[in-house]
């Protein structure tokens, strides 16, 4: 099995050390999401968050983690089950992943760790610059208690082999990722990225699932809120204008491929207010 790994590694003409690593981790993203439906996880959950758009809608940034939620709430949940079957087909495919459950009884977000070394061991590949031990992570976070509204699709990947996700539309993915551009208390450059990426493809966010979220967590917990087209677009030009677009550009540039770096130079509090204006012009 580590030959189709190393054909599927093949396919990405990683350019440099970096990129090699990336493209190796979004294997492994594949290979767990695989186990994941084996283990009946897309009957009870959903992918979504920006790896989602990167391996079921094309977006060009690698991502690090794999973020889920519930379809409904149960914050009985536990990752171990799945994490049962996911050490056992990570087994077939000739890999021996460090399995971590994380959790955290006392939140909605429970998280597992993934930590693997030996497919790159066993490939002898650049990254690891003679690190026997270092090893490739894998974080996978589920939100037990999501707000009420997401809409979900079903769609079909194939490698490993055939298998089916469950997963945010489009439109509910926004929603959420909105949520965090707002609300989030760190800059994290990578969710501006995907902003940019719903912009250009004319996706707008469900603002009844946005409005119901920003009421669950953030400033705006608890709080009456009529969220439409005006408030949504005030409140990202405010809050546009408080971003350090410097730092925000370095936090995306490691999962850029070298030919769409320079476009990092253009972000600003203009080129995003552009893109704000595009989102109008979509809502209307």
């Amino acid at each position: 099995m580590i030959e189709m790994i190393e054909k599927r590694l093949k396919e990405y003409k990683a350019s440099d050390p970096h990129e090699e690593e990336n493209a190796l981790k979004e294997i492994m993203q594949e290979i767990l999401l695989f186990a994941l439906w084996r283990a009946g996880f897309f009957e009870v959950a959903a992918f979504q968050g920006g790896t989602s758009l990167r391996i079921l809608h094309g977006l060009r940034r690698f991502s690090e983690d794999i973020d889920f939620i519930l379809k409904e709430p149960d914050p009985a949940f536990s990752w171990s089950p799945f994490l049962e079957v996911l050490e056992e087909t990570s087994k077939e495919f000739g890999i021996a992943p460090e399995v971590l459950d994380k959790p955290h009884m006392d939140g909605a977000i429970r998280a597992a760790v993934i930590k693997d070394n030996s497919i790159a061991n066993q490939l002898n590949l650049a990254f690891m610059n003679g690190q026997p031990d270092k090893k490739l992570k894998i974080k996978l976070e589920i939100d037990t208690n999501p707000p009420e509204g997401s809409g979900f699709e079903y769609s079909y990947l194939d490698f490993p082999v055939d298998y089916e996700v469950c997963h945010q539309d489009v439109s509910s993915n926004f929603s959420l990722k909105t949520h965090a551009l707002l609300c989030r208390e760190y800059l994290k450059g990578r969710d501006w990225y995907d902003f940019t990426w719903y912009i250009a493809q004319g996706v707008t966010p469900d603002l009844p699932l946005l409005e119901n979220a920003l009421i669950q967590y953030g400033p705006w917990q608890g709080k009456e809120l009529k969220l439409d087209r005006e408030w949504l677009v005030q409140a990202f030009k405010e809050k546009i204008g408080t971003i350090d677009w410097t730092e925000a550009a370095e936090d995306v540039r490691r999962f850029l491929r070298p030919v769409e770096k320079k476009s990092l130079d253009l972000w600003s509090e203009r080129f995003f207010m552009s893109k704000v204006d595009k989102l109008d012009n979509l809502l209307r």
